[in-house]
Order: structure tokens, then C-alpha cells, then sequence
């Protein structure tokens, strides 16, 4: 099997069929469907046949298509690791849920990043529900974030922080001395940051636990965007109590009491488990659950996430 070979059927089983497979590729139909003969005959299995619904994919299909994701995956590793050996420089990619991204991934990684001088660490946004298999696919080293429902198997997952999420708003606001009905909560804007688009975590919960309507919802950037609006009295922000209590000792910000208005939060960081993780990977993993860690986390550094190359933000909108 060459790499040439198995991209052709990955993308096929991306793409559910093989012109769309060669559209992706930027090659013909036929040297897509020459690849996945080579592959039919090598195997002894067909792989997949035509459906009235698309294509409909063999249990050696199927296996073939985990399998040839994970050895492509391995495979852009070890070029990696080689070029990197060869400059003397290792790269720690971190897939991070936004919120954590934006609230304590600073901290932590300039702190850990500090313990070796030939570590460059590469921090990007990502969903908590392709967290598997961006780890799998080894498109990134770590993944941080919520817990997602069913995590693979494959996947050895740390849960190293638990944190509080809490309704805030402008000391001015109607409902920031009172205890405020269903009701009420439901007919206000609610100013959200990016993880509110996420299927998974904390927020999201809380807004589904809420109802609360999506033409009362505002969603950010980021989440100290949405904080600022709130500040200014344009509605009720979500926020993890750590990164607001100088706020609320402020003034700025008052929270909302109400037993649905606060909820708790965990970050796991996951990793590939059975040995396969980067070194550097399970060095943060063993790293994470340290105090110096978790002060790191909660106090911040004050450097920005730009710090760590090349930082890529995804922003989601609802």
C-alpha cells in the first residue's frame, strides 16, 4: 500500500464518492479509481460498492479507512519529528476548546513551554467533538477541553481542573439584586462567547437547561467581548468565576443568583493512550494536574495566545 494509494481511498470515504474524492484531491476520477483497484487487489476485499444512497463501505472498508487515517497521520509525524531532529527543535500541538484556549491555555503553556528551551508549542481552536479524531488523524498532540460523549477507546483522557460557570451582568441591570424567574431569564440577552456554538461543555448545557431562545442570544468572538457588553449593561454573560472575581471585587460586574444560573465545569486533556502519545504530549499530560500547573491556569501570565506560533482561531457564530 502507498500513501498515494491510501489518500485516495480516505478521501473517497470522506467525500462519498470517488468524484468527489478526485475534486478534493485535484486529480482525475480515474487515478482515484486506479488507486483503489490497487488497493482491492492488494486486499482481496472490494472495499465498498454503489448504493442506491452513495456507496456502501465493507467491514474491510471500514477498517481500512480507521487504519489508513492513523498510518497517513504517523506518517506526516515522522516527517515532522525528522525535520525537527534535524533542526534541533521539537513542536507540541495543543487542539483547544475555546473557552480554555482563551482563559488558562496562556498560563499553562508559557509555564511549561519555560522548562525547555527547544519546545515550540502550537495552539489551535478546536471542537470538542473532533477531538478523537484530530488525535487519531495525529493532527494535533494534545486535545484540550470538555469530556466528549462516547470518547474512542483509543484515547487516554486526564481530567486536571474543575471550574464554575455563573451568570453575570452590570451591577445596573433589572435582575442583578433579585432572584429571577424562568421567566425573566428567558426574555433577556444573553452575551455569549464562541463555546456557545460548541455541541459540548458547560455553556452550552446551561443555555439548553435555560431554553433560552436563539434570538436572545449574541455570540461573540471571544468571551471577554461578551463580558465587556455586559459590563456596559447590554445583558447577562456566562463566566467562569475564576476569570471574573477582579471584576465583581470591582464593581464591574455583579452576579445573578439562582440555582440555574451557575454550573460545573471540567478540562480533561486527552492524548492517544497505549504508549502512542509524543513525549512532549505526556510530559504536559503528567505536567497538567501539578499545582504550579493549575496557579499557572487560574492566575494567567498575562501573555496573550498570539505568544505561541502559529496561534489559529476558528470563530464559531450561531
Amino acid at each position: 500500500m502507498t500513501p498515494a494509494q491510501l489518500r485516495a481511498f480516505v478521501a473517497v470515504v470522506r467525500q462519498g464518492s470517488v468524484k468527489g474524492a478526485a475534486s478534493e484531491l485535484g486529480v482525475s476520477e480515474a487515478a482515484v479509481s486506479l488507486h483503489v483497484a490497487q488497493l482491492r487487489k492488494e486486499l482481496g476485499d472490494k472495499l465498498f460498492v454503489r448504493a442506491t444512497s452513495g456507496l456502501a463501505f465493507t467491514p474491510g472498508g471500514l477498517r481500512l479507512a480507521s487504519r489508513a487515517t492513523e498510518m497517513l497521520g504517523l506518517q506526516a509525524q515522522t516527517i515532522r519529528e525528522v525535520t525537527q531532529a534535524g533542526g534541533g527543535r521539537r513542536l507540541l500541538r495543543i487542539g483547544a476548546s475555546s473557552l480554555f484556549a482563551e482563559l488558562a491555555a496562556p498560563g499553562l503553556i508559557e509555564l511549561f513551554a519555560e522548562r525547555a528551551d527547544d519546545l515550540d508549542v502550537e495552539l489551535s481552536i478546536r471542537g470538542p467533538r473532533d477531538f478523537a479524531s484530530l488525535l487519531i488523524s495525529r493532527t494535533v498532540d494534545v486535545t484540550i477541553g470538555p469530556q466528549p460523549p462516547g470518547i474512542d477507546a483509543q484515547i487516554a483522557s486526564t481530567q486536571f481542573l474543575k471550574y464554575q460557570m455563573i451568570a453575570v451582568a452590570s451591577p445596573d441591570h433589572p435582575l442583578a439584586r433579585i432572584n429571577p424567574s424562568l421567566g425573566e431569564l428567558r426574555e433577556q440577552t444573553w452575551l455569549l462567547g464562541p463555546s456557545a456554538a460548541e455541541e459540548s461543555g458547560v455553556v452550552p448545557r446551561m443555555i439548553r437547561r435555560l431554553n433560552i431562545a436563539e434570538h436572545n442570544q449574541q455570540i461573540f468572538q471571544n468571551h471577554s467581548a461578551a463580558l465587556e457588553e455586559a459590563k456596559r449593561g447590554k445583558g447577562i454573560a456566562l463566566a467562569v468565576s475564576f476569570a471574573v472575581q477582579q471584576d465583581l471585587a470591582r464593581g464591574d460586574l455583579r452576579r445573578i443568583p439562582g440555582q440555574l444560573l451557575a454550573a460545573q465545569g471540567a478540562w480533561y486533556l486527552h492524548t492517544l493512550g497505549r504508549g502512542n502519545a509524543t513525549p512532549a504530549a505526556a510530559e504536559l499530560a503528567r505536567f497538567v494536574t501539578t499545582p504550579r500547573a493549575t496557579q499557572a491556569m487560574l492566575r494567567g501570565t498575562g501573555v496573550a495566545v498570539g505568544r505561541f506560533r502559529p496561534s489559529i482561531y476558528v470563530t464559531l457564530w450561531s
